[in-house]
């Protein structure tokens, strides 16, 4: 079964070192497993050779854990699968998507130490649902679960708050983080709206934050 499942391939932007910028594990230094978006320069990876870099780089340096992330992770699970059995990582796996492929995540969840949804806004009220519906999914496996809100300048408040209120919908113990777009550049201060929509988002769900993304080229995801 793992010599077939090991010709499994996939398109990557690399595995980087680097650190995370979204999310409760912010600021933690990972190993990126980046899947190739459509402008970006792939290398295709056979999955046993995705093990042996994440061994590989794993015995050089030291990492919080690895990210699974990049563009549409959750439509390369059988890759994914293969490679992570034979790499048996000794780190917890981290898994950032968009939350549009809902079904195809409970095969991945042995895997996984933490789910997380990350919401970059201008989409449908559909991939909003569908966000909310990974999420549901990976709580009632009993997995951690956290919803990153990547906001816009003209994202409505109220499209924030209603999220907020599916996450608490979800579960209690999913971890809310809100990322301002909007940062002053003279003084490097939030605009005091973000203080508003911290209120009023705490007040639907306790475990909510609001946290400054890592910017690149330090930050990555």
């Amino acid at each position: 079964m793992t010599d077939v499942a090991a010709v499994v391939a996939a398109a990557l932007a690399g595995v980087p070192a680097g650190v995370q910028s979204l999310g409760p594990w912010a600021g933690r230094r990972q190993l990126f497993v980046r899947f190739a978006g459509e402008a970006e320069t792939a290398t295709m990876y056979v999955s046993s050779a995705l093990a042996r870099e994440l061994v590989r780089q794993q015995t050089r340096s030291h990492f919080h854990s690895i990210v699974i992330g990049g563009r549409d992770p959750l439509g390369n699970v059988p890759f994914l699968l293969s490679a992570l059995e034979l790499a048996k990582p000794a780190i917890p796996v981290m898994l950032d998507t968009d939350g549009q492929r809902p079904a195809e995540l409970a095969a991945l969840l042995p895997h996984l130490a933490l789910v997380q949804v990350t919401v970059e806004f201008g989409g449908s009220d559909a991939s909003l649902d569908h966000a909310i519906s990974t999420l549901r999914i990976a709580a009632q496996a009993g997995r951690a679960h956290a919803l990153a809100l990547v906001a816009r300048d003209d994202t409505p408040d109220s499209q924030i708050l209603r999220l907020v209120e599916g996450a608490r919908g979800v579960s209690a113990q999913t971890q809310v983080v809100i990322h301002p777009h909007q940062v002053t550049d003279a003084m490097h201060m939030l605009d005091r709206r973000w203080a508003t929509v911290l209120e009023q988002a705490m007040a639907v769900h306790a475990d909510t934050r609001l946290v400054l993304k890592v910017p690149p080229p330090t930050g990555l995801r």
